[in-house]
């Protein structure tokens, strides 16, 4: 194990995050709130332990994949610890379980909150709130080899470790162009909403919180009821931003380059946009009689079609009082998810393209037990190690899944209330279902299951296997040996 590049890495982290808490400071400051003290605290803090961390030089620059995923879980780990201190110091949520639990919901993009009254919160802290889904959403440790040269050929392996999907490559043949192209595009998206939403008349400071919120599919509203108080103008545009920047990203690169038909041959596109269209005529068939206006209907249907698909957790109305048959499909879409490669959450719909077509392909064999069938996808031959890869992630999720579900479940809550909180936050999604639902938070869940859904959050954005290294012992048994071997 390369301890010494993780603690680098760790602390480039913790000076993006030092960096990143100017923005509330210049919040505070316009606002004049006092708050803003905290954050250059808080700053403050960062920068001194993250210059000390990524001082020196690392005796060996190359890193393998468990060099990447325990970089990845640690970084992702005190991103959120130091984050939380903000809260702490204003006093805006007292308690440290609390703090550390709505930091990790931003900074993973979940958008759960434990928040009764977030229009209590200074502007400074809603930003900063809105601000950890931005970073989170396209990753961190992307953008730290959008801006940091780390050397030695290895990058790929971090962003395998913090990038949603079964498989990451490169759009170009080097790696830190390649997380440069991500965040350009990322970026360009964030902008474009911010004018559509500004030209809908919406408040500029209201416009930022919700286009960075957006971009990283989070969730964090800055007001009570998200997004319900808003003009259906801007519902609109933020539903088409939401579906947006559920796409894998790769497919913008191709239109970039004009390579069309590349940008077509992506199959989880189609099957993504397929699920939307279907899962938006299902719920407004379905709940249209509760509306006076079959237009509003319409539009709360596609606002939560794509919000629950994409995890972005915005809501325009409380959907805990639909029909079982609109729920049971938004908790389908809860599972799927968006695109591999976008900043969306959920299992992700490539993994279940490959999964189904793995399975056509066993069913075919005893019909025709001498055939050759091979797995394609995006119009290429699926390796078998990426099957098996992926039916290992099915099996990974589902157990802990069941095991978070059975913690949970000691708080004699409602079957549905825990199925829901549980699938929410490990899916990045945000509310879940009745005590849980859009129209509350999940203040009223013990420590204990608070920490259970912190893992979770951290273990669904980060695709499970960096978080669950941690836990490895072979990992830091490795660590153990190679520092004594070196002394």
């Amino acid at each position: 194990m390369n301890l010494s590049i993780i603690r680098k890495i760790i602390g480039y982290v913790l000076l993006l995050e030092a960096a990143l808490l100017l923005l509330p400071c210049a919040a505070a400051l316009f606002y004049q709130e006092p708050q803003g003290m905290a954050y250059i605290i808080t700053a403050a803090i960062c920068v001194v332990i993250g210059g000390l961390l990524s001082l020196g030089k690392p005796r060996e620059k190359v890193f393998y994949l468990k060099e990447g995923c325990a970089a990845t879980a640690l970084s992702w780990i005190v991103l959120s610890l130091f984050g939380c201190i903000p809260f702490l110091i204003t006093g805006e949520i007292p308690r440290f379980i609390d703090a550390l639990f709505e930091t990790t919901s931003g900074f993973t993009t979940t958008g759960t909150t434990i928040l009764d009254n977030v229009e209590a919160l200074s502007h400074a802290s809603l930003l900063w709130r809105s601000l950890t889904h931005w970073i989170g959403g396209m990753g961190v440790l992307v953008f730290i080899l959008a801006v940091v040269p780390l050397s030695g050929g290895s990058n790929i392996n971090l962003m395998r470790a913090e990038s949603p999907g079964p498989s990451v490559g490169k759009l170009v043949p080097k790696m830190r162009e390649t997380a440069r192209w991500l965040y350009v595009i990322y970026l360009v998206f964030t902008v474009l909403e911010f004018i559509f939403l500004v030209a809908g008349k919406m408040p500029v400071f209201d416009a930022i919180c919700t286009s960075i919120g957006t971009a990283g599919t989070g969730g964090f509203g800055i007001k009570n009821n998200s997004m319900a108080g808003y003009s259906p103008y801007i519902q609109w545009v933020v539903t088409a931003f939401m579906v947006l920047f559920g796409v894998n990203f790769n497919a913008y690169y191709f239109i970039i380059l004009r390579q069309i038909k590349k940008a077509l041959m992506i199959d989880e596109i189609g099957v993504y946009f397929g699920m939307l269209v279907g899962a938006t005529a299902i719920i407004y068939f379905n709940v249209k009689g509760l509306y006076m206006h079959t237009a509003d209907a319409f539009r709360d249907a596609s606002f939560q079609a794509a919000s629950l698909t994409t995890s972005t957790g915005f809501t325009t109305v409380d959907y805990d009082a639909y029909p079982n048959m609109v729920k049971l499909i938004m908790l389908m879409l809860m599972t799927v998810g968006a695109c591999s490669g976008s900043t969306g959450g959920g299992i992700k719909v490539s993994r279940f393209l490959i999964s189904g077509k793995g399975i056509y392909k066993e069913l075919y064999s005893y019909v025709h037990p001498k055939s050759v069938r091979k797995v394609k996808l995006n119009g290429a031959v699926l390796e078998d190690e990426i099957i098996r890869a992926t039916n290992v992630y099915f099996y990974l999720f589902f157990t802990v899944f069941a095991v978070s579900i059975f913690i949970v479940s000691f708080e004699q809550h409602s079957l549905v209330t825990n199925f829901s909180s549980v699938l929410a936050t490990m899916n990045n999604i945000g509310p879940g279902m009745e005590l849980a639902g859009p129209s509350e938070s999940f203040s009223f869940f013990s420590p204990l299951s608070k920490c259970v859904f912190i893992f979770d959050m951290l273990a669904g954005r980060l695709e499970l296997y960096p978080m669950l290294m941690l836990f490895n012992p072979m990992l830091w048994r490795n660590t153990v040996r190679l520092r004594s071997k070196s002394r």
